[in-house]
């Protein structure tokens, strides 16, 4: 079943807002608190349910902005709707290379679409605060579950035995946090439970740093988070430490220059054979449907971020923002299970080119809206250039409705067992010791039967395949541009996509892009971080 946060009493942490956060790793919780729903972190654990209700907070984090869905936004200064975690990674992932564009000009916005991002960028540092927020959270937390407080606060041994969970659940959630920094903006403070409490300037760290403390903290958590698929649904465990950490191996020569695909491969082989999770045998759309959750696609759902219409009060982040922002022109809305379109988020032909045809004929997975919408995009302010996509719906896989339809029920897959199989096969084609070719092309011919697409052989799969593969199984769930740097082609002429570097038809843009510039917000706040390399203040 799914988690309901609505009415879980929710722990408001960071009063003052982001900039406190970077500077000070400071107990904000020691602050005065505004209203009733706020409370001071000793008197909060004195309740016994509130341990939960700040794991809950923590998992909320990734969908809403702030306490009671987009209200009462967690960062001052930043709306819940626009600090959402996964409509941050969308913007991040999918806007600024070939799978998406929005046709919004809200802001500095259009700079993501065409590459020509600065450091005065507000999406960039909506990012950049939510991720820390989120450590700053967990950080909290551990500090609070101590065996020393529990045991002072009369805690019984059976919910410190749960609590203990909670703790490597909270440290995944906070390495999750900083692999994504790691990924986006490279050179990183790191701050723990461990650090003072108080004003300070925590350390910026290299991204060889970093990845060494993520790399560290997730072999760490395969002894205490719980086994696999014995968790509640929406929860992690071990799995999707090895499946994160299969990730960072799978990158990181871009990360610290040295490669570690034989690694990569031996953790993807393990979660496919070894762990509980199975390959969905369901339709594909079954996978992006309102009922994800318990329609077989949930079988392969390593690490979902939980929607839920009724529970979920979020207007304008997670699903509603992708789902929302997605239907336009004359789509009828109604057909996808929403109230209505936002007329924002489109393909580019460059994308749609790596199908058969578009009409999801001879592969499922192209599941675009061509009706009055054109394949060029002449102008990326106007919604009909370009074509639509319809991969996520709020309609149950059956046809039935889902709950209701301003607020969808569909989880977003953040990690699943298929991305595992082209994991393995990417490693297999890079020569990774311990891999089998045979193998690799039955796991990606296992994704194309499902897809109702030809299959292939082992001649065919190189890696330009294998890129254009994880293009066709996994656009819109927040890869592209970390696969598109592993593969040398997000920045420069190797790739050329409409609209990249400002122009229509595309040209070459530089590779410092390849990194985000850290925000001069969070520089401002912290004039001991040094900005990433082509970029000014």
């Amino acid at each position: 079943m799914k988690i309901s946060f609505k009415y879980i009493t929710i722990l408001f942490l960071c009063i003052l807002g982001m900039n406190m956060t970077l500077v000070s790793c400071t107990s904000d919780l020691d602050v005065t608190p505004k209203d009733d729903d706020e409370f001071l972190s000793e008197a909060f654990f004195q309740d016994q349910d509130s341990y939960k209700q700040v794991l809950a907070k923590l998992y909320a984090g990734l969908y809403v902005g702030g306490n009671d869905g987009d209200s009462k936004a967690d960062i001052a200064g930043i709306g819940g709707d626009f600090s959402s975690y996964l409509r941050l990674l969308f913007v991040n992932q999918e806007f600024t290379t070939d799978e998406a564009v929005i046709a919004w000009a809200d802001g500095t916005l259009p700079t993501l679409n065409t590459q020509t991002w600065s450091p005065n960028n507000e999406f960039l540092y909506g990012t950049f605060s939510r991720a820390f927020y989120e450590i700053s959270l967990a950080n909290e937390f551990l500090r609070q579950t101590t065996d020393e407080k529990l045991t002072a606060r009369g805690v019984d041994s059976s919910l410190k035995t749960d609590i203990a969970y909670f703790r490597a659940e909270a440290r995944f959630l906070r390495a999750f946090s900083y692999a994504n920094l790691m990924d986006i903006f490279g050179n990183v403070p790191i701050t723990t439970e461990n650090d003072p409490v108080g004003f300070f300037y925590p350390e910026q760290k290299t991204r060889a740093e970093v990845f060494a403390y993520v790399e560290s903290e997730l072999k760490d958590l395969d002894a205490s988070l719980m086994a696999s698929k014995t968790n509640e649904y929406g929860r992690i465990d071990k799995t999707a430490a090895k499946f994160l950490l299969a990730k960072i191996y799978l990158n990181a020569k871009v990360y610290t220059g040295t490669e570690k695909y034989n690694e990569a491969a031996a953790l993807c082989a393990d979660i496919i054979n070894n762990s509980a999770y199975t390959f969905a045998n369901v339709p594909y759309r079954y996978l992006f449907s309102a009922n994800n959750d318990r329609n077989g696609a949930q079988s392969e759902f390593i690490f979902p971020v939980v929607s839920d219409g009724n529970a979920i009060r979020a207007t304008g982040g997670g699903m509603s923002f992708i789902l929302h922002a997605s239907i336009g022109g004359s789509m009828d809305a109604s057909q996808y299970g929403m109230n209505g379109g936002w007329y924002g988020i489109r393909t580019r032909k460059e994308f749609v080119n790596l199908f058969p045809d578009a009409t999801a004929t001879a592969d499922k997975r192209g599941t675009f809206y061509t009706d009055g919408q054109t394949l060029d995009i002449n102008n990326i302010g106007t919604f009909t250039d370009g074509y639509a996509v319809t991969k996520f719906t709020n309609v149950n896989s059956d046809g039935s409705a889902a709950q209701r339809n301003d607020i969808p029920d569909t989880d977003f897959p953040m990690f699943r067992l298929s991305d595992a199989m082209l994991m393995y096969a990417e490693c297999a084609v890079r020569g990774a010791s311990g891999t089998n070719m045979t193998t690799a092309v039955g796991y990606i011919n296992q994704l194309r039967n499902r897809a109702q697409a030809s299959t292939v052989t082992s001649e065919e799969v190189d890696l330009d395949f294998i890129l254009d593969e994880r293009a066709r199984e996994l656009f819109w769930e927040c890869h592209r541009r970390t696969d598109l740097i592993r593969f040398g082609k997000f920045t420069g002429g190797d790739k050329i996509w409409q609209w990249k570097g400002g122009v229509k038809d595309g040209v070459a843009t530089a590779s410092f892009r390849d990194l985000m510039p850290i925000p001069a917000k969070t520089i401002q706040a912290n004039p001991t971080l040094k900005q990433n390399p082509g970029y000014s203040n």
